[in-house]
């Protein structure tokens, strides 16, 4: 008679305990994590995207009539926000938060395997003003990557500085570069059978010394903002990164940031020698550079927006 009562109790708390492991944690328990990700240069610009604030996923509901998902034989979805049709792909995964990618293919949200779509469309609706901005970021970008790239000819425009300058051509035997800062015009002496990549070569030769001369100018001057003292600086043609700074003190500058406005230039440089006070991303960090770039976040954004693929080929 024990031995039937005790196995009764045994088979209770067995079933108990497999109702509790399948009990979803309480509504509130959740929180909404947007994750942003740069390709870049995006993401890659090297400019550091700030974690957006967590907030809790909204009371489960379920959805209504005219935001039912529908189902595409490509495995998307799609929800009615207002006018608007938006198409997702929704990822199952073992982790306690939902979160937003926004890629070249549109949207992509991952969500834990016990939400609910109610919730995870109550989610979607509550960030669609966030999500609808990151696309259009992402179309934006992708556009002025399909803008035809430069011809390089006599009369081509250049990005310099944050302006255009004219590239011009003559035959010469001797060869030579020379920039009317004035008129605006680089002027190229090549041979007449000289080829397209040795024009090439002569005004990336010519940019990346006006780089180089530059930033020896404006590296000092922030550095004895910040009062610091740096190793070494040197140019960089990563097409992931505007700067880089090391713990010794020695800094990298993308020859590229030639193409940009000076104060774009100015908060690479101001950003990178923070690092020789505050070598992470923390609170502390920004907050120094703020204190000689006040801009900064500006600059920030405008800098995210200016992929390295957007300008001229060499």
């Amino acid at each position: 008679m024990l031995l039937h009562v005790l196995s009764n109790l045994k088979r209770y708390i067995d079933h108990s305990l497999k109702l509790l492991r399948q009990t979803s944690p309480e509504p509130q328990q959740l929180a909404l994590q947007l994750d942003f990700f740069s390709q870049d240069f995006s993401a890659k610009s090297g400019v550091d995207h700030p974690a957006p604030p967590h907030l809790p996923i909204p009371p489960q509901s379920s959805p209504s009539p005219n935001t039912t998902a529908i189902v595409t034989r490509a495995g998307a979805r799609h929800i009615q926000l207002n006018d608007h049709a938006l198409e997702y792909l929704l990822h199952r995964s073992k982790r306690r938060s939902i979160g937003f990618l926004i890629d070249d293919d549109g949207l992509r949200v991952t969500a834990p395997k016990w939400v609910t779509l109610g919730e995870i469309e109550n989610a979607i609706r509550e960030k669609q003003r966030w999500i609808f901005t990151k696309l259009n970021e992402r179309r934006e970008r992708s556009a002025r990557r399909l803008q035809p790239q430069m011809q390089w000819r006599d009369g081509a425009s250049l990005p310099y500085l944050g302006g255009d300058i004219i590239l011009r051509l003559l035959s010469s035997q001797v060869t030579g570069v020379t920039f009317d800062e004035i008129a605006r015009t680089l002027t190229i002496c090549l041979p007449a059978n000289a080829t397209e990549q040795q024009l090439k070569d002569r005004v990336q030769a010519w940019m990346q010394t006006e780089a180089k001369r530059i930033f020896a100018k404006r590296l000092p001057i922030y550095a004895e903002k910040l009062g610091v003292t740096y190793r070494s600086f040197a140019l960089s043609s990563a097409m992931t990164q505007w700067g880089s700074c090391t713990i010794e003190g020695k800094i990298r500058l993308n020859w590229r940031l030639i193409h940009f406005t000076l104060p774009l230039i100015d908060y690479v440089i101001a950003h990178e020698l923070s690092h020789l006070r505050e070598m992470n991303h923390s609170p502390r960090f920004w907050a120094t550079v703020q204190s000689v770039f006040p801009e900064f976040q500006e600059a920030k954004k405008a800098l995210r927006e200016r992929a390295p693929e957007t300008l001229p080929i060499f």
